[in-house]
């Protein structure tokens, strides 16, 4: 018959955990130029905008992959309004200038 190992004290862990996440230090955060979130941004930050479509050819994401970086990192993280307008049965994106906080002319519609 084999023998159980006896458990260790809950505290010990607790305090290993508290421990380890105290000395991570996170990295300063180094911007790139050339990401592929940099290109999206790009192509959002034109007049003219960009659809889905078009993302998906210059990134290689999936579309689900696309809308999540809209709802995420470009309305959540980062702040910015993101106007969706319908041309020619193909839905068009684009930032509006300023966070989501401020309301612009054109997303206040007057």
């Amino acid at each position: 018959m084999s023998k159980r190992k006896q458990a260790r004290p809950r505290k010990s862990r607790a305090a290993a955990k508290v421990k380890n996440a105290s000395v991570r230090k996170s990295a300063p955060h180094r911007k790139r130029g050339n990401s592929k979130q940099d290109h999206v941004l790009g192509l959002l930050r034109r007049p003219s905008g960009t659809t889905i479509e078009n993302i998906t050819q210059v990134t290689g994401w999936q579309s689900h992959s696309v809308r999540g970086f809209f709802a995420g990192v470009v309305r959540k993280k980062l702040g910015l309004t993101l106007l969706s307008e319908k041309t020619d049965g193909e839905r068009v994106y684009r930032i509006a200038g300023g966070p989501a906080g401020t309301k612009s002319a054109a997303s206040s519609g007057t």
